[in-house]
């Protein structure tokens, strides 16, 4: 097997050891009154990819070094090929963890271990209004013009009165009728008068 992944179009070299760790969920339904338990699938979680590795060589390790801390920085899903993913369905990892150790013993290597983690590919740009019905939009725009067709035609009509205080129409009558209705006491206290 050739232990030499790439992430995007990036060969990673000098790889000693690679590793996957693949995991299934499932969630346990204990059942009252029976030896075992039933189990749901809950499909399974993201595959983690374990890629290390020693460089030799200072211009070689300084330009390892660039090359990965680029990926690792920029936190952007990198496609994913190897032979040990084969028979996965691995299409996109994440740069989750880097670990870069140097020693004195041997001062012009560097080891690396990389943590990857599967993500699923990115979605497709969302179509907000894809699935709105046009129709709809054009039979609510003719109700606005409606509307406003109504109001232009009681503005044409000239000056409405104001219904929403009615007291001052009101007024006027009212003091209209105040000396009528004083003339009204004088009449009935000369009725009283004359019947009592």
């Amino acid at each position: 097997m050739r232990l030499t992944p790439m992430l995007g179009d990036w060969e990673v070299k000098r790889v000693t050891r690679l590793e996957t760790l693949e995991t299934r969920e499932y969630l346990e339904l204990p059942v009252p009154g029976r030896a075992g338990s039933l189990f749901q699938d809950l499909n399974r979680r993201p595959t983690r990819i374990v890629i290390e590795g020693s460089i030799a060589g200072e211009e070689e390790g300084l330009a390892f070094l660039n090359a990965v801390r680029e990926k690792y920085l920029a936190g952007e899903p990198l496609t994913f090929v190897s032979d040990i993913a084969t028979g996965t369905e691995i299409q996109y990892v994440l740069l989750q963890q880097l670990h870069i150790q140097a020693e004195a013993s041997a001062p012009d290597q560097i080891d690396y271990a990389m943590w990857l983690a599967e993500s699923p590919p990115p979605p497709p740009p969302a179509d907000l209004l894809g699935g709105i019905d046009t129709g709809l939009l054009d039979a609510a725009a003719g109700m606005l013009d409606s509307a406003m067709g109504a109001l232009d035609a009681l503005a044409a009509l000239g000056s409405l009165p104001e219904l929403s205080d009615p007291t001052g129409a009101l007024a006027g009558i009212v003091g209209e009728t105040g000396p009528a209705i004083g003339q009204l006491g004088e009449l009935g206290a000369g009725l009283r008068d004359l019947l009592g």
